[in-house]
């Protein structure tokens, strides 16, 4: 394993008074990873890599909640006495997946066929019982800001040369970890990213389970008529069902394969 940063970040997380930090910009100097132009990067204690995941959802980096609900949790657990892999498991694991995305998320998944291929009968105990089968990921590991504000995947990871750094130092890191999982990306800024860190050999281009319609509410149609809850006919003009159909056969075909390379 990597030599972790947060030996060098654990005091300055236990002397960090959130309640100061209303705002990316007000996050210490001290958490500042990089910064080139507008993109700024800051430490957030996200390094614990379940190496036993054969699943890995992939955002696109961590927004500032994320950071502050994170090193919150980080806080708590030292000041109750844990260990340092503790500490970072609890910490990456805080507010993953919660409210109503995960419903959609888990119908996506089985959907396609993924609790087949990972023996279990719902990708529903992916956040339970199986939570050990799942590593909940981001191509930008640490919290990317842009002017101040939370990076959003545009413009294209690929074409920055800081955010391609980044990729490559921190997700690669993670990647060779976990050879052999399913890479499920959030939304196509992270597909694209995905494609282009597998033409860097980071990962294997056919775990990647591109075609997924993102399950946040925002989403609805595109989710309801994936899962065969809508039909065509009703759609309406911004949702093209022609398209959502070619993806849903590709990934049953992906995943069938897959399964039959067990």
């Amino acid at each position: 394993m990597p030599e972790l940063l947060f030996s060098r970040y654990r005091a300055r997380i236990q002397r960090l008074d959130l309640a100061q930090v209303a705002t990316p910009a007000d996050i210490p100097e001290a958490f500042l990873l990089g910064r080139e132009g507008r993109y700024s990067a800051h430490y957030i204690p996200f390094e614990s890599v379940n190496t036993a995941a054969r699943v890995v959802v992939v955002g696109i980096t961590p927004g500032f909640v994320q950071w502050k609900n994170a090193l919150r949790e980080a806080q708590r657990q030292m000041k109750a006495g844990a260990g340092d892999d503790a500490v970072l498991r609890a910490a990456r694991l805080a507010g993953a997946f919660s409210g109503a995305i995960r419903p959609n998320f888990v119908a996506l998944l089985d959907a396609v066929g993924v609790q087949r291929w990972l023996g279990i009968a719902s990708c529903a105990t992916l956040f339970d019982q199986d939570a050990g089968l799942v590593q909940v990921s981001a191509v930008l590991r640490h919290p990317i800001f842009v002017d101040g504000k939370n990076y959003s995947g545009s413009p294209p990871m690929a074409r920055n040369a800081f955010l391609r750094g980044l990729m490559l130092r921190w997700f690669a890191e993670e990647a060779r970890l976990l050879p052999d999982a399913l890479y499920v990306p959030m939304g196509g800024s992270v597909s694209d990213a995905l494609d282009w860190l597998a033409g860097e050999g980071v990962i294997r281009r056919d775990r990647i389970l591109h075609g997924l319609p993102h399950p946040s509410g925002a989403n609805a149609e595109r989710v309801a008529y994936f899962l065969g809850r809508k039909e065509k006919k009703t759609l309406s003009a911004k949702t093209n069902g022609t398209q959502i159909d070619a993806a849903r056969e590709g990934l049953v075909a992906q995943m069938d394969a897959l399964f039959a390379d067990r």
